[in-house]
């Protein structure tokens, strides 16, 4: 009879020790905020898809070494999807119910996109696509879960028009001219046909469209024809080896560097390096940034997370374009949740439906930017209900033989033309799916 008391006691003492043990490691993981990282280490698109994921990466690190979300840590996973659509979507479905739920998703892929664009709102999950994904997402009332941040292609496809107009002396210089539009014929690429047919209407230049398919190796019959058509301008929609591919083959024909604008994923260190001097004048739009070496946050990197030997990649890509954009993507992320908490509660970690009401609600202030390490870097992004872009702002870098460089001033993209294209799509998707558009009740939830 002795012993019971005993057995009692030592199971009473078991228990204290498991939850010792168990306790806080359970109390951590609940407390973590986690971010799905879908990412392209390899493949064909590997050295451009590499240089995003490790500043991703690097800016979660850096929010964990600021302290976390108000005290909240984050947490991630990489998946890699290899730029493939259905990949994609397998990694979504590993990694939508982990670690307490997904925060959000930044498919990094048009494709992957427009495959999650039904998911999304059966998991109430949010989709950040900074700079890609579905154009007519700005329009909230319908894509309530989708957030084309910062920018969409239709933003990128109007900059690039209104700069060359302003190289030729205004928009009535544009009558009669020639651009062609080299694209990768895929999703991403087809995203800029809508808003060039536009402004070719509204100016009379002539637009000829040149399909190029997946990788893009492969254009010797594409600058064939821009050799026998002779545009005034070609414009680049190209992703991955399809970029470099491109400059080596106007090399080659002799078209002019400086007559080539690419799309803000055709303008980074590793589209040009391999070609040096002899990609010299080529031109991209920039997602507001370009390369920042030299950036607040970038140097607090460098101190607190490469500094550390903590850093994700190779120290001398820091600052880069590609790198930029990939921190600046885990940026708008983690505002996002840092927005939810001003509402949900400080120093706790947020459902993918309180994201989504942090970035609906975003307000990235100036101030508030320049205190996050992006001075210089960024203008302010301001979303609502119906506007989930935020900011349509653009500049062109121009690539000097060895590094690149801003050779414009800030452009913003014509709303007057985008709004009723956005809206005109958005309709057109919702009665294909038959999704009534959102009320100011539910824009208030």
């Amino acid at each position: 009879m002795k012993l019971r008391p005993v057995i009692l006691a030592a199971a009473a003492a078991t228990a204290v020790l498991s939850s010792a043990l168990v306790g806080p490691a359970a109390y951590a993981q609940a407390k973590e905020q986690f971010f799905p990282v879908l990412v392209y280490r390899t493949g064909a698109y590997a050295p451009n898809g590499v240089p995003w994921a490790n500043g991703f990466v690097d800016y979660l690190k850096l929010t964990n070494a600021r302290g976390g979300i108000n005290g909240v840590k984050v947490s991630w996973e990489e998946c890699e999807t290899g730029y493939a659509t259905d990949r994609g979507v397998e990694c979504y479905e590993r990694l939508k119910g982990k670690n307490g739920g997904a925060s959000m998703f930044q498919p990094l892929s048009t494709g992957i996109t427009f495959a999650l664009t039904e998911k999304a709102p059966v998991d109430k999950i949010p989709l950040i696509t900074a700079g890609y994904g579905r154009s007519e997402s700005q329009d909230g009332g319908v894509f309530k879960w989708n957030f084309p941040l910062a920018g969409t292609y239709w933003v990128a496809g109007d900059v690039i028009i209104q700069h060359i107009a302003k190289k030729e002396g205004g928009f009535d210089k544009l009558k009669g001219k020639k651009i062609a539009l080299v694209y990768h014929d895929s999703p991403f690429g087809k995203e800029a046909i809508p808003i060039l047919q536009e402004r070719a209407a509204m100016h009379g230049y002539q637009l000829s469209l040149l399909p190029v398919p997946h990788p893009g190796v492969e254009q010797k019959s594409t600058w064939l024809q821009i050799r026998q058509q002779r545009p005034d301008y070609v414009i680049n929609w190209g992703w991955g080896v399809m970029n470099s591919t491109l400059l080596k083959e106007a090399q080659a024909v002799g078209y002019p560097r400086d007559k080539i604008y690419g799309v803000w994923w055709a303008g980074a260190e590793p589209d040009v390096k391999d070609i040096g001097a002899g990609a010299k004048g080529y031109n991209a739009i920039t997602m507001q940034h370009g390369a920042e070496p030299n950036a607040p946050f970038i140097q607090e990197i460098l101190e607190k997370v490469h500094g550390k030997g903590q850093g994700t990649g190779p120290k001398d890509e820091v600052g880069s374009v590609l790198y930029v954009r990939g921190a600046m993507s885990a940026m708008l992320a983690i505002e996002g949740v840092r927005r939810a908490q001003e509402r949900f509660g400080k120093g706790k970690v947020m459902t993918g439906e309180q994201v989504r009401w942090g970035l609906e609600n975003l307000n990235l202030t100036q101030a508030k930017l320049d205190a996050l390490g992006f001075k210089g870097v960024m203008r302010p992004i301001s979303t609502s209900c119906q506007d989930h872009m935020g900011a349509a702002w653009a500049r062109i870098h121009t690539w000097n033989g060895s590094k690149w460089e801003f050779t414009s001033d800030w452009y913003q993209a014509d709303e007057q033309i985008i709004k009723p294209m956005v809206r005109a799509a958005a309709d057109k998707y919702a009665a294909e799916k038959k999704i009534e558009r959102r009320t100011p009740q539910d824009c208030q939830s």
